[in-house]
């Protein structure tokens, strides 16, 4: 099982002109245990070395890092795993270029694209709610789709997507074993407080 439920996804857009890496490090000051680094406009020489940063800081707070959509970054500063799109490489093909031991998530919208998933370690259901950063992606969900895709899914399901504190209840309660999160914690004023308080929302939360 993970040993987290609160998946902190970046964009260093986001951020109210802070560096990543200073609100990163905030929001594991406040208990955050795994982080995907999320920002594909970078190119490889940038995504490299702003991997490397956040891999010494998340070791340092003994954190998760997932590197979205690039087994070959995620490979070469030893991260924990990747996290996958639908445009990304195949769950079956990343295993193989990764090795059993690392960290599988993949991002999903409807059922067939969680069938598809098949073999990863997780999967991000979404949006939940509304939020502008997944109007791409469609209409939201809503709790009814998102029990659906956990009762159809053997593996954690994160939702994402318009979450905030008085939503997390209401996902877990549909059955979603976390929540990933981005703008809630990345535009926070206090990361580390915010990352607090939504952890104390999680039953048996210490």
């Amino acid at each position: 099982m993970l040993d987290f439920r609160l998946y902190f996804v970046t964009d260093r857009k986001q951020t109210a002109g802070r560096p990543l890496v200073d609100v990163v490090r905030a929001a594991l000051d406040g208990g955050v245990r795994a982080v995907q680094m999320r920002e594909k406009d970078l190119e490889a020489g940038e995504l490299y070395h702003l991997a490397i940063q956040l891999r010494k800081v998340t070791e340092r707070y003994d954190a998760r890092l997932l590197i979205n959509d690039r087994p070959d970054v995620a490979l070469a500063v030893d991260a924990d795993g990747v996290h996958l799109g639908q445009t990304s490489f195949p769950v079956a093909t990343t295993r193989r270029l990764l090795g059993p031991n690392k960290l599988i998530g993949v991002s999903t919208h409807n059922l067939a694209e969680i069938t598809a998933a098949q073999g990863a370690d997780f999967i991000v259901f979404g949006p939940v709610y509304f939020t502008p950063s997944k109007a791409a992606y469609g209409e939201p969900q809503g709790l009814e789709r998102l029990h659906e895709a956990v009762t159809q899914n053997p593996v954690p399901v994160f939702a994402i997507g318009g979450i905030n504190g008085e939503r997390i209840r209401d996902v877990l309660t549909a059955g979603a074993y976390g929540v990933a999160m981005i703008s809630a914690i990345s535009a926070a004023p206090d990361p580390t407080q915010v990352v607090r308080d939504l952890l104390h929302r999680f039953p048996n939360h210490t």
